[in-house]
């Protein structure tokens, strides 16, 4: 019996080369507080479902990465306090256990290629964290070496972002600017990191994609997509914020993968919530942008 279980919907959808978009689930069980979490991951299949793409969100049960999952069992991600955050390092140990378990974006990444999907939604990457002494995000390995497109909203703004584009560009990861020429920087549009590939639209930003990987090279890719502008966060809220929380941080010794869903909460408080608002606008924005980037990539594979 094969570990990776892919739902018949799914399955028929990528046999007959059909949009498929994969997402994560630690935004469920991490990411997001209850019940808000369910409700945008509900939203973001709800989005994809419109545009007559295919949901594919993505998690751990009894020894099995599932690929595509029940509402009932996005509910139980959201409110079980018993789901590991699961990244490359733990993939195994997750799934000789039978343990519950909600995917990062590396694991997503390794899923949704193994099941042949070609385009992932999520809210932003893990990167290169401040003041770091070699504390990087596995989602960097993956995007080195898994061929998927990662459409998100830059890197979370919590982490050191010149150093993570440094690192994805020594890595060979091509970072297409979406209706952008700069870098967004989650909770805001973004205004001092300067892109070089930009693409126009969907359609564009299809072809970009297939033409990296028609050529032969094997990374991923990262579609950044900012925040729509009236959404954005002002950015000195953010900074103030953030730094706030990263003394608390240190001062509760909070380290590892324990780190990033603490930041995110203790900025969400300290912004008074504005943080949490945006990181949801956010996501269902990348997943709409994926849904129709997945629509152009279907649409010239089926050709």
């Amino acid at each position: 019996m094969s570990i990776i279980k892919i739902s018949d919907e799914i399955q028929e959808a990528l046999n007959e080369k059909k949009p498929v978009v994969a997402l994560e689930s630690t935004l469920i069980s991490h990411g997001l507080p209850s019940p808000l979490n369910v409700d945008v991951a509900l939203q973001a299949e709800s989005i994809l479902r419109e545009l007559k793409v295919v949901p594919a969100t993505i998690a751990l049960f009894d020894g099995h990465l599932r690929i595509g999952i029940s509402p009932a069992e996005i509910e139980l991600l959201g409110s079980s306090d018993e789901v590991t955050k699961t990244s490359f390092n733990n993939l195994g140990e997750v799934i000789a256990n039978k343990s519950l378990g909600a995917t990062t974006v590396a694991s997503t990444m390794f899923a949704a290629y193994r099941s042949g999907i070609k385009v992932f939604a999520t809210g932003g990457i893990g990167g290169v964290h401040r003041g770091s002494d070699g504390d990087i995000s596995a989602d960097l390995k993956a995007l080195s070496d898994i061929p998927v497109a990662v459409v998100c909203a830059g890197v979370k703004s919590i982490l050191d972002i010149p150093k993570t584009l440094e690192a994805l560009e020594t890595l060979g990861v091509p970072i297409i600017g979406y209706k952008t020429n700069v870098f967004p920087e989650f909770w805001t549009q973004g205004k001092d990191l300067k892109l070089k590939i930009v693409a126009s639209g969907s359609e564009e930003a299809a072809h970009l994609l297939n033409t990296h990987w028609e050529i032969g090279l094997t990374t991923g890719q990262l579609v950044a997509v900012p925040i729509p502008e009236e959404k954005a966060v002002d950015q000195k809220i953010v900074e103030n914020s953030i730094t706030e929380s990263l003394s608390e941080a240190s001062a509760a010794g909070i380290t590892g993968n324990a780190i990033t869903p603490f930041l995110l909460t203790k900025v969400a408080d300290a912004s008074n919530g504005l943080t949490l608002e945006a990181n949801v606008d956010l996501i269902l924005n990348n997943v709409q942008v994926a849904g129709e980037i997945a629509i152009q990539m279907a649409e010239t594979s089926s050709r």
